[in-house]
């Protein structure tokens, strides 16, 4: 597994994105289980989850306790970078609700400290914008749990190119991450990704695979990945996530999985090379 860095850490160059696991459709716990350890088993070092990946009010972590139980079965699991969000919520009717003041990221941080049962969380990230919120209230409090060693590392997530520079400056420099939606059906994150690019601070593709299951139909605008990926001898996931890091090398994907098999496919993407030609018509759609 071909590997970048996030702060002072080197992860895999494919994370993994664990809301599958954990929302709505979600699978028995056992095959996410084995998701989770089939990663691990293909070199994946970087797991990505949050305190509102769950479906009922009562469930508040479900995914981070997940997660926490994968890693504590499996030999490589004290290898791995946990990056947790704190600052959206689910009130358990299927709506997605925020709070980004303050006391809720400090709440919510010590949960999530509890739930993963870490002293420190690597990778602690705010994770979306609250208007009833000063953005600045908000990513202090990230700045406060940093100072206080309660996070070893702080990102922000849904941010717009403002907010990243906002985001440093009251980071005091130390801002490693920017998660933003980022995928060949979703490109307007295209700014955040270049100023991540110009201050060396790694980009993470959530929901990274948007449009590819198109891929294969007549007339798609996705459909080159298809055709590369047969030329390949890959699946148009992989050629679509070996152009992602082929854009820029602070970029770090987090398809999300819930089946072994997806995984193992994603995190072979990061042996793909595309040629410049490849790179430069996918590039263009």
């Amino acid at each position: 597994m071909h590997t970048r860095r996030i702060g002072d850490v080197e992860v895999s160059a494919i994370g993994l994105g664990g809301m599958p696991m954990s929302i709505e459709g979600r699978p028995e716990e056992e095959r996410s289980l084995s998701t989770i350890h089939a990663a691990l088993d293909a070199g994946v070092t970087l797991i990505d989850t949050a305190d509102a990946y769950h479906l009922h009010a009562d469930e508040v972590g479900h995914n981070e306790i997940l997660i926490a139980k994968a890693l504590a079965s499996h030999e490589r699991g004290a290898e791995v970078l946990v990056a947790t969000k704190g600052g959206h919520l689910r009130p358990g009717d299927g709506s997605w609700t925020l709070d980004g003041s303050p006391e809720h990221i400090r709440a919510a941080c010590e949960a999530s400290l509890r739930r993963l049962g870490v002293e420190a969380i690597g990778l602690y990230q705010f994770h979306r914008p609250d208007p009833a919120v000063p953005y600045a209230e908000s990513v202090g409090a990230v700045r406060d749990l940093l100072d206080e060693g309660k996070i070893r590392m702080a990102g922000i997530s849904n941010a717009d190119p403002e907010q990243i520079r906002q985001a440093g400056e009251i980071l005091g420099g130390r801002l490693v991450s920017v998660q933003n939606q980022f995928s060949p059906a979703f490109r307007s994150s295209e700014p955040e990704l270049r100023l991540c690019d110009e201050l060396g601070i790694a980009f993470l593709p959530w929901s990274p695979l948007g449009g590819i299951s198109r891929a294969g139909e007549l007339g798609s605008t996705y459909a080159p990945f298809a055709r590369i990926a047969e030329a390949h001898g890959v699946s148009p996931q992989q050629v679509c996530l070996a152009w992602m890091l082929a854009k820029s090398p602070v970029v770090v994907p987090i398809p999300g999985s819930s089946r072994p098999e997806t995984i193992r496919d994603s995190a072979a993407a990061a042996e793909l090379e595309l040629t410049a030609e490849e790179f430069a018509e996918l590039d263009a759609l």
